[in-house]
């Protein structure tokens, strides 16, 4: 009896530690695979706002369109303006700039046109892809445009974003839960988010 007692205790001793480790590697083990998913989402929607700020500068504004956005990259083009000639040496120490250059025809300008595709964004980026938010199997990122009225002016944002119960689903429900609820406490969105259709921010992620 006395050795089956010391057994018992012997297992009951394992479990305890079992238990005692994986309750510290658990939330360890969630917070490297949520760096990991947050990290490539970062990178998506660094893109997507890549892609909004060239689609604005081209256009006036934003696009809430995905189909829109990945036919811009994909089939248009953006202009660039070259200059051609150059400032010596000597007149930069005079304080000559580009501009001064331009007025006195050394320097001249020339407006070419360039593929959005060849431009912005490396030779293997698939635009076909770029609704879908990683780690996922076909979710697509929110996103949307507004217009905005700051101190008189009209102001056109954007925002595209995922929320943790999309990102992280699969992961361990009750700490996406507690990770929700820390984001929100801070004033933060519990995701991933780039810009504001609420209030202007320049086109902030909120990781930066």
């Amino acid at each position: 009896m006395k050795k089956i007692i010391q057994i018992a205790l012997a297992i009951a001793i394992v479990v305890l530690v079992y238990l005692i480790w994986n309750s510290i590697q658990t939330p360890i083990r969630f917070n490297k695979e949520k760096d990991v998913r947050y990290l490539a989402t970062v990178e998506k929607l660094k893109d997507i706002r890549t892609a909004q700020t060239a689609y604005k500068d081209e256009y006036g504004k934003f696009t809430a369109s995905f189909d829109t956005l990945i036919n811009f990259i994909k089939n248009d083009s953006m202009k660039l303006v070259k200059a051609v000639g150059a400032i010596s040496d000597e007149l930069l120490e005079m304080g000559w700039t580009e501009e001064i250059a331009a007025k006195e025809g050394l320097i001249t300008r020339d407006t070419v046109r360039i593929a959005i595709k060849d431009t912005l964004f490396a030779a293997d980026f698939d635009a076909d892809i770029l609704w879908k938010v990683p780690f996922t199997e076909d979710a697509s990122f929110e996103m949307a445009t507004a217009t905005l009225n700051v101190s008189n002016l009209e102001v056109n944002v954007f925002e595209a974003k995922i929320h943790n119960d999309i990102l992280l689903h699969g992961m361990d429900r009750q700490l996406v839960i507690n990770l929700n609820d820390r984001m929100k406490n801070q004033n933060n969105f519990p995701g991933v988010k780039v810009g504001d259709v609420i209030e202007p921010n320049n086109n902030a992620g909120n990781w930066e």
